[in-house]
């Protein structure tokens, strides 16, 4: 078992030549297609045209082996200002080259109505049916190939530099704690110590930080509203979310059945956050301590302790699963333990059809360490299940189902641990693994809310000033957090949450985390759901998420959120019950 990356596929000294073949083949599709009208008339000549394209997006995306070689050595060590500037050039050689193809989606949105309806239904091109749909959906908002290009080129202007200001300046700020400084990031994890003086501390440093950058938060946020709404009217959407909705495969229906079914259902985070301020000795909780430790759980983890855990699980759901688990782990796919420059957190990714899955973790021995191996496993399922049988035109998972494999393989690992409990580091952790799924949940759709005020009233009113931000943000988090949640300050929080500046992404860990939760109920009911679940797994972007869940026999609407939320109830149920048996309520 190896537990660093090895990146066999990749040789530098033959990254120049890859370059030149990359800008070749670009080239080359252009000069063959781009002054065609025939493959926007005939399916026969589509389908060779489709079949270029996606030869090209397979292999060369995203910069080829270079992009994805350079992206995860970043990852491995920050400090490396030679692999930052690397990468940099490597991703702008790559928009250079992905700009020349803009022609293509734009030419395939142009055909006509009555010959779209022909090409999607003609059997020979099936396969990429979806890709299609999806563009003539999307064609009245698509703008001619010289408008996308200004689009594509002035964003890292006027968006990206301006958030990735926000997130610097902060990252580099200060605050001295009983004479040792502390980092922005370490007073974040100060708030939740056991210690009330401690997360005071943290909170009063944290917080005097925010305010010294609360007019420069204003300007920028501004700045990304004017942004949306300007990108909004020239591609004709009149709603907020409607560009989120619309690039995410899912409709009005799908989003207002999660935010009524979430909204209706406070009452179970307002009881939690209740039940939290029980368990530290407070009437109420300020709103910096909603992530606060509570209880003691002794148990640590071996490394090799915690992947036979995950094994176990794996092997008891489906084979599959632990053989790809066992390949990811003996070929140097997982990266596992923290290193000085090494990036904070965990992730999984990808870069294209043809490129190996890869996870970084930073393992502690933490008890919710071994959650998170399965939790980037899930990932690392999904991505490779879906590599067996999509193309690059439909590869990849949609945002609004992008957290139900890596949420139901955590679930379990974790339903694993409190087996082998006690009754009392039973009720801590489920205590907070429900905090986990309040926060995934309730707390993301009351972002989601906040995101679509802030939106409407400036596209109605203009500029908002950080009091008017503020104000919004703290409603907000009262109606989801409850009234044993004081908001001291708490209208400054906004300026470090960077979810806000990526245009309503937040409803997707609320439903992938829904999803997962009542399609485990179906797994326990029934285990040969499991079959069912694996064809979920497998199928990317050809299918919308309402059509997969449908062939499931699962109807995405109103009650099936509730199920889900019925679900965080129940453990909440189970808490109060327990902690009342062993005297903690």
């Amino acid at each position: 078992m190896k537990t660093e990356w090895e990146f066999p596929w990749a040789k530098p000294e033959e990254f120049l030549e890859e370059r030149k073949k990359i800008e070749k083949a670009h080239d080359e599709f252009v000069l063959k297609w781009k002054n065609r009208k025939d493959y926007l008339e005939n399916p026969e000549t589509l389908l060779l045209a489709l079949e270029d394209y996606e030869e090209l997006i397979r292999y060369y995306s995203g910069g080829g082996r270079e992009g994805y070689y350079y992206w995860l050595n970043q990852g491995l060590n920050q400090l490396n200002m030679d692999l930052r500037k690397n990468y940099l050039q490597v991703e702008e050689f790559s928009n250079k080259q992905s700009n020349k193809l803009l022609f293509f989606d734009i030419s395939i949105g142009k055909i006509p109505v009555e010959k779209q309806k022909e090409f999607l239904e003609k059997e020979s091109l099936k396969k990429y049916r979806e890709f299609l749909k999806k563009i003539f959906e999307n064609s009245k908002h698509i703008l001619s190939e010289a408008e996308e290009k200004i689009l594509s080129l002035k964003e890292s202007g006027s968006y990206g530099l301006w958030v990735k200001m926000v997130e610097s300046l902060l990252s580099k700020e200060t605050f001295m704690i009983e004479g040792k400084e502390k980092t922005f990031e370490e007073l974040i994890t100060l708030t939740k110590s056991k210690d009330k003086d401690l997360r005071m501390l943290a909170k009063e440093g944290f917080e005097k930080i925010l305010e010294k950058y609360e007019e420069i938060a204003e300007v920028e946020l501004n700045a990304v509203l004017e942004n949306a709404k300007v990108n909004d009217e020239l591609r004709g959407f009149t709603k907020p979310d409607e560009a989120r909705i619309n690039t995410d495969s899912i409709d009005y229906e799908f989003i207002n059945s999660l935010l009524d079914s979430v909204k209706e259902n406070f009452s179970i985070s307002h009881k939690y956050y209740s039940i939290l301020a029980k368990l530290i000795g407070q009437e109420k909780i300020d709103y910096s301590e909603r992530g606060v430790e509570v209880g003691e759980i002794a148990k640590e983890y071996e490394y090799n302790e915690a992947i036979n855990l995950v094994k176990d699980v794996f092997s008891n759901l489906d084979k599959t699963f632990l053989e790809l688990f066992e390949e990811m782990l003996a070929s140097g796919k997982i990266d596992a333990f923290p290193k000085k420059g090494k990036m904070g957190g965990a992730f999984c990714v990808h870069f294209g059809l043809y490129d190996p899955v890869y996870i970084l973790l930073n393992f502690t021995k933490d008890l919710h360490d071994v959650s998170t191996i399965a939790h980037e496993m899930g990932h690392a399922i999904n991505f490779t299940f879906s590599k067996e049988k999509e193309n690059s035109l439909n590869f990849g998972i949609p945002e609004a189902t992008g957290e139900v494999a890596s949420i139901f393989m955590e679930d379990f690992v974790f339903k694993k641990i409190l087996s082998e409990s006690t009754e009392e580091e039973k009720f801590y952790l489920l205590f907070k693994k429900i905090g986990e799924d309040i926060s995934s949940i309730f707390r993301q759709i009351a972002l989601y809310l906040f995101e679509l005020e802030i939106h409407n009233i400036y596209r109605k009113e203009g500029y908002l000033s950080k009091e008017k931000i503020g104000e919004i943000f703290v409603k907000h988090m009262s109606s989801y957090m409850g009234e044993d949640v004081t908001m001291e300050k708490a209208n400054l929080w906004w300026i470090y949450w960077s979810h806000i500046r990526m245009y309503f992404y937040v409803y997707s860990y609320a439903s992938g985390t829904l999803i997962s939760k009542t399609i485990q109920a179906k797994y326990r009911e029934d285990n040969s759901f499991i079959e069912k679940i694996k064809i979920f797994l497998e199928t990317g972007k050809s299918k919308s998420p309402r059509e997969i869940f449908r062939e499931m026999g699962i109807e995405i609407d109103k009650e099936f959120f509730t199920k889900g939320i019925l679900e965080i109830k129940k453990n909440l149920d189970e808490v109060e019950e327990l902690g009342k048996k062993l005297g903690k309520l």
